[in-house]
């Protein structure tokens, strides 16, 4: 069987993959030990689910021609839900990048605005979050600065889960927002955008050289709700990468040492990740194509006034429930575009 679903190379990935793990060196390099034993376990994972729905449907296909009548409404049952496992796991064969399987770094800042775009930024942010809460992802707020009057003007969360850069990096791009404004006395229709960056966690796996020189580091007061939440020590770190102008920031620890070195691994991640683009934008260059996504793009739209819908521009998925989708109903949009092509 080839195809999306190659069983024959699967198990000779889990081969290669076993022999190098019996090796005697094998755990010398605990970070890539690690990062094997993973993908050997989720390999494994993927072929017994194939196996046990294959049986499923063997088995009910053997009952159809042997059973009575009245006992084929639950073999149809059952049919139908083994459809719906076999569809997610056609979309799981499709979540096979490099990264794909890393927990990720998502970041959320307002477009021109002002207040507009701070809530817009914030209702994005809260979208995210009932997501993870919906479809068993953990996620960690690294930074967050509020608003002057309403929303955010920045996030960063840490989102861990099953393929979680897989699914979340097609999130990348500008968001736009149409609706009544709440802070408008006229109330009249306003336009927001927002940008969204996705960025896989890397941790020891890549070798980069970031000098110490290059770093410009600076702490300040952690931003909060106030009252007892608030830290009135200078724990939250900033670190600017001079040569590429990256910026990072961290508050959510109480101890600067570990918000530096969780900003650290942002660092990290974020320069890693603009490798990567260089590399594309010269092969698309060569290819006489543009990128999929830079920060001015449009990639989906969300409008509550004078109609309700959410349409993703790129897969071309659209909804009438706006309101589900900024509730964090996002699952099926995620698998339009996984089945769509690659987005990254």
């Amino acid at each position: 069987m080839g195809g999306l679903f190659d069983l024959d190379k699967k198990n000779d990935q889990i081969k290669e993959l076993e022999a190098i793990q019996n090796k005697e060196d094998f755990w010398l390099d605990i970070n890539e030990a690690t990062k094997i034993n993973k993908k050997i376990t989720t390999l494994k994972k993927e072929l017994e689910e194939y196996q046990t729905l294959y049986n499923t449907v063997v088995d009910n296909l053997e009952l159809i021609n042997i059973v009575e009548e009245k006992d084929l409404i639950e073999i149809n049952k059952e049919l139908s839900t083994t459809a719906d496992k076999i569809a997610s796991l056609e979309v799981k064969t499709l979540l096979n990048g490099e990264w794909d399987d890393y927990s990720c770094y998502l970041e959320i800042h307002p477009g021109a605005g002002g207040t507009e775009s701070c809530d817009w930024a914030s209702m994005l942010l809260r979208m995210y979050e009932r997501f993870c809460e919906k479809n068993n992802y953990t996620y960690e707020i690294i930074e967050e600065q509020k608003g002057e009057e309403a929303g955010i003007k920045s996030a960063t969360l840490l989102i861990s889960g099953e393929y979680a850069y897989g699914y979340f990096k097609r999130e990348k791009g500008v968001h736009r927002l149409v609706r009544i404004s709440p802070f408008d006395a006229g109330k009249r229709r306003h336009t927001s955008f927002a940008s969204v960056s996705v960025t896989p966690q890397i941790n020891q796996e890549v070798d980069l050289d970031i000098k110490e020189s290059d770093l410009k580091i600076d702490v300040y007061h952690s931003s909060g709700a106030g009252g007892q939440s608030v830290n009135t020590s200078n724990s939250a770190v900033r670190i600017t990468h001079l040569p590429t102008k990256t910026v990072v920031t961290c508050q959510n620890e109480r101890s600067q040492l570990k918000n530096k070195e969780q900003a650290l691994k942002l660092l990290k991640s974020k320069l890693y990740q603009k490798e990567i683009e260089k590399k594309e934008e010269k092969l698309n260059i060569l290819k006489g194509t543009e990128a999929n996504i830079d920060f001015g793009s449009q990639i989906r739209n969300y409008v509550l006034e004078p109609y309700k819908q959410v349409k993703d521009l790129r897969s071309g998925y659209v909804t009438s429930n706006a309101e589900k989708v900024l509730d964090g109903d996002i699952l099926e949009i995620m698998k339009s575009l996984l089945k769509e092509g690659n987005y990254e």
